[in-house]
């Protein structure tokens, strides 16, 4: 049977769902339970414990963003209350490559 998420870092504050899970679905997150609000696809977030606004956001135990406000364990973590502290891509001008430095 495939896990419900994926944690892979003691520092992460986020789980990966490793499956679609529906609104209305039960998850544990070490000893708390987690309603599901919503319907959720696989590879989404969830917060497996509090999250202040500022706070990073560690998954794999790499920090991918910010959180835009307080994020509650068991919410669901994506744009609507996270930055990406990745470039957008569609920022880049027509035709202009991105090239990093060595």
């Amino acid at each position: 049977m495939t896990p419900d998420f994926i944690y892979l870092d003691p520092q992460d504050n986020v789980v990966v769902l490793a499956r679609s899970r529906s609104a209305g679905d039960m998850i544990r997150l070490g000893d708390a339970a987690i309603l599901l609000s919503h319907d959720l696809g696989l590879g989404h977030k969830i917060a497996c414990q509090p999250i202040p606004r500022g706070e990073k956001i560690l998954k794999y135990g790499v920090p991918i963003g910010s959180a835009a406000q307080d994020i509650a364990i068991g919410e669901h973590v994506h744009l609507h209350n996270m930055q990406s502290d990745y470039l957008p891509t569609y920022t880049l001008e027509a035709g202009r490559e991105f090239h990093s430095t060595p």
